[in-house]
């Protein structure tokens, strides 16, 4: 079960040819340091020279599935797809910390990333990463963030009538489970640390899961989660009702770290933009249709939330 008072950095480092040992890291501030699950025990596997960038591209992917393994699982294929495209071998670095990635990215331990929106904002913000395609769901390439409760809690009126009781965000580095719940609740003069019984630092499933068995009563997370956990009967579909939902967010981007390639960027954005719906089925998660070009600016609602929660600075020209 998740530890729902510190935020843990677990990874699972699939090769395409084998796997390496897995390294854990301690306790982290997503702004803090620019250490990345254990850099000294990944120096060996990914302290490339210049020179070997052209023979692997090294993938990695957040935390979209319960499990390291379950994300491996459902999204190895798409980066093998990807990588054989581009004539390259390939790594993939699966984590379940949203912001470690945007900390890889910034490191150049990473090269490509198919990541949460706001960790590319903190990616963007901290090491200049970009974003180069935006995933459709479904066909769209927008979903949202949610809150769920106990579905035997008597909350007519949110947040007003559930004030006082338990909450659970996720970690700090997630866009639907902490930035943008964050940032509404300060648009409604709330600070939901005092508002609520508060705790974060949980993955998505580990909430809705909490709310399901009533550990907690309320938790936060994103619609693609919740109907994906109802759809593989991980939970029933009367454990947990919505309570809040927000506005239309931009779906994951696919981004690369600053100064990679560019040919080599305009290829893979190339490759992934032709991506059908029928080749999507064979080669992505579950929904997942394609994608759509995007940069900077398809984010920058993202933006906008994190420099009012007081998490980025705002930019000026």
């Amino acid at each position: 079960m998740t530890n729902y008072d510190s935020l843990r950095f677990k990874t699972e480092f699939p090769m395409r040819c084998g796997s390496r040992a897995l390294a854990e890291g301690g306790r982290r501030s997503f702004l803090q340091g620019l250490s990345f699950f254990a850099v000294a025990a990944l120096g060996l596997a990914w302290a490339v020279p210049p020179a070997s960038a052209a023979e692997k591209i090294r993938f990695a992917v957040g935390p979209f599935q319960p499990t390291p393994g379950d994300t491996k699982k459902a999204y190895e294929p798409f980066f093998q797809y990807v990588a054989g495209k581009l004539g390259m071998d390939y790594d993939l670095v699966v984590t379940n910390d949203w912001a470690g990635i945007a900390t890889a990215l910034a490191n150049g331990q990473a090269d490509v990333a198919w990541m949460g929106p706001w960790g590319y904002v903190l990616a963007n913000n901290e090491g200049g990463a970009q974003a180069i395609a935006t995933v459709k769901y479904d066909g769209k390439p927008t979903y949202h963030a949610i809150i769920v409760a106990k579905p035997d809690l008597k909350i007519e009126k949110f947040p007003a009538d559930a004030k006082g009781m338990s909450i659970s965000f996720a970690d700090v580095g997630s866009t639907s489970g902490w930035l943008i719940p964050t940032y509404w609740f300060k648009t409604q003069g709330i600070d939901p640390k005092t508002f609520f019984r508060y705790r974060d630092g949980a993955a998505h499933p580990a909430n809705e899961m909490a709310v399901a068995s009533g550990q907690v009563d309320l938790a936060t997370d994103y619609d693609r989660n919740l109907n994906s956990m109802i759809e593989r009967d991980l939970i029933k579909r009367d454990a947990v009702k919505v309570v809040w939902t927000s506005e239309p967010l931009p779906n994951d981007p696919l981004v690369v770290r600053k100064d990679f390639d560019p040919n080599t960027m305009k290829r893979l954005q190339e490759i992934v933009l032709a991506i059908t719906e029928e080749q999507a089925k064979s080669m992505m998660p579950l929904h997942y249709t394609g994608w759509v070009a995007a940069t900077h600016d398809s984010y920058k609602l993202i933006e906008g939330a994190g420099v009012a929660v007081g998490k980025l600075s705002a930019k000026t020209n």
